[in-house]
């Protein structure tokens, strides 16, 4: 009975597991430098960068279309509680960064939702954070998804329909995509 008293509690490790997308991933394997066997130890007041530049980022994507920097993520403690969370930022000046359903610009920052998708040009990346209590460090745990994240809906761009009903046919393709139609016509 001593003994368990004695010996000190485990402290667990936060951990944000990432599970990467990309269509082409087969073909040009630009997540071939990310680590996906294990986790990965990251100091808590180190700001973890993704981008195509090994010089600067941490975790490269080997792609000419990824900027140097792409995104931050910065582990941090909520003002007055235990609670640890993630920001991310968009560093890249040309692409817009999608965060669920918050798009963010260049040099914008958002917290990281527990459970959520970031999409950049064709990437999808499902983030899901595993809590833990460390201020040292917390941890990667990089994960390749064979299919989409994300089904999006490849809706084709609706045509508005002139009052008087006619239109140039040649402009719209011939699927069966919705139409506006006059409800008095027959």
């Amino acid at each position: 009975m001593i003994f368990c008293e004695e010996v000190d509690t485990e402290e667990t490790v936060t951990c944000l597991h990432m599970t990467f997308y990309h269509p082409c991933q087969e073909d040009k394997m630009m997540f071939r430098c990310l680590n996906f066997c294990e986790r990965e130890q990251v100091r808590a007041n180190e700001t973890a960068t993704f981008g195509r530049d090994s010089n600067i980022c941490r975790y490269n994507l080997i792609d000419s279309r990824v900027s140097r920097i792409q995104f931050s993520l910065q582990f941090y403690r909520k003002l007055d509680t235990s609670e640890f969370c993630f920001e991310i930022k968009n560093m890249s000046k040309k692409t817009k960064l999608r965060v669920d359903h918050t798009e963010l610009g260049y040099l914008n920052k958002t917290d990281l939702p527990w459970k959520c998708i970031i999409c950049f040009g064709d990437y999808q990346i499902l983030t899901e954070m595993q809590e833990g209590q460390s201020m040292d460090y917390y941890e990667t745990h990089f994960h390749l998804a064979q299919m989409p994240l994300l089904q999006e809906r490849c809706l084709p761009s609706l045509q508005p329909v002139p009052e008087s009903g006619i239109f140039d046919s040649s402009s719209v393709s011939h699927d069966k995509s919705p139409k506006e139609i006059d409800e008095n016509e027959p």
